[in-house]
This record gives structure tokens, sequence and C-alpha cells, in this order.
């Protein structure tokens, strides 16, 4: 079976056995008998095995990095090792001929299937151009995943709270507010409630967050349990 799997023909099968054409396809049609009737449950094709494989959008603003592809291939990467698969945001070619706000439009739309078709959405929500705030964009993505009803998982490199991070400019009875005059937000939360109660956050790198996404995988935790995690 394992020939077969390979796509040997069966003369070539035979050949290799060191036995008759005739007397292999009586074993497969015996092979094919016993799995009809539910005797051997034989192993699955590298199509069916590649289907089993959980897809997990990589959400971040790692895109903006001066190395975003090469940075994307090692997240990819890293995914492969556990036995995911890693869809990047630039794993698409935007067209050449676009104006701007077309070719925007053109990523907005490929990100949005991506995500559709994602099992997980694992999520880089450290801070993103000021103290406090993940990337926006980031931010958005994580809501729409969870709007699917998908798992996400989010990861950070502290476990600082919002509080910690935030310089205060001023401090009221009311509590800490920033230099633009805004409260700043304390209920002991690394980032902004609506994330922090809609991911699982991992404190590490994307590594990390995959190893423990793993875990439950194999331990069968309800909505991991390979191939169609969540609704899609």
């Amino acid at each position: 079976m394992e020939l077969l799997d390979q796509g040997l023909p069966v003369e070539q099968i035979a050949n290799s056995l060191g036995k008759s054409v005739l007397a292999v396809k009586k074993q497969l049609n015996r092979i094919k008998r016993r799995v009809r009737e539910g005797r051997i449950d034989p192993s699955p094709l590298p199509i069916e095995r590649a289907a089993s494989e959980p897809r997990i959008y990589l959400a971040g603003f790692d895109v903006f990095r001066r190395n975003a592809k090469d940075y994307g291939e090692h997240l990819k990467q890293l995914c492969r090792d556990r036995g995911f698969v890693g869809l990047y945001p630039l794993d698409g070619q935007v067209p050449s001929l676009l104006q701007r706000q077309d070719a925007a439009r053109w990523i907005y739309a490929a990100n949005i299937e991506l995500i559709r078709s994602a099992d997980i959405v694992m999520a880089n929500l450290d801070d993103f151009r000021g103290a406090g705030e993940p990337d926006c964009g980031t931010a958005f993505e994580v809501g729409f995943a969870v709007a699917l009803g998908k798992p996400v998982w989010a990861y950070r490199s502290t476990e600082a709270t919002l509080a910690q991070r935030v310089e205060a400019a001023a401090t009221e009875n009311e509590g800490a507010f920033c230099a633009g005059g805004y409260l700043i937000e304390d209920f002991g939360l690394s980032v902004n409630l609506m994330l922090a109660c809609s991911a699982q956050i991992v404190v590490g790198g994307p590594a990390a967050c995959l190893d423990a996404i793993r875990s439950l995988v194999d331990d069968g935790t309800p909505g991991f349990g390979g191939s169609g995690l969540a609704k899609r």
C-alpha cells in the first residue's frame, strides 16, 4: 500500500516485490475488500494529511518590518515544525497596476479571506508605535476572528500591565491619566480589555504561543480537534 500511495504502477510494485502482477492485483483486491468492511484503517493520503493540519493566520505588525517577508517565512517555518500551516498576510502578490488606495482595498480583501480560511488566529499584541497600544490593524483582525467564532491566541514579550507601561501625566481620585488627558485603563490586564478578554495571551514569542496551541490540539481540547477547529 505504501508503494501504491507513492503512485507506482502495479507492474512496478510487482517487480519490486518479486511477485507476479496477478498476485499483486489479487492482494490489492483483498486489501480493498477489508477496507470496505472496516477491517483495515488505511493511512491517510498526503493530501488528506495536509488538509488535517490546522491553518493559523499570523496577525501582527511584523508586516511592517524591513525584512517582513523573510520574517514571515520564519513564522511559517515555526508553524510547520509543529504541524500547522501558517498563513501570512504578505503571502499574496498585490497586482502591480493598482493605484495606492485600490491596492489597500485588495490587501484588505485578501487578508479577510485568509482569516476566513483559517482555523486559528495568532496575533502579535506587543506595543506598536507607542506604549500600551498594539497595532490597530491587528486589533481589527482579532475582533473579526472572534466574530467568526474562531479561537484567537496572542503573544506579548512582557506580562507588565497596561497601567504599568503607559506613563501617567496626572493622577486624580478617579485614577491615572495619560499626557492626552485620557484615563489609563487599569484592570490588571496587559492590553485593552476587549483584546485581553477575547484572546488567550501567552507571555513570550510566537514559538511559545504555537507550543501552547499545539498542546491543546494534542490534548483534544474542544475546538482544537484537527481539521475544522473552528467555524469557517
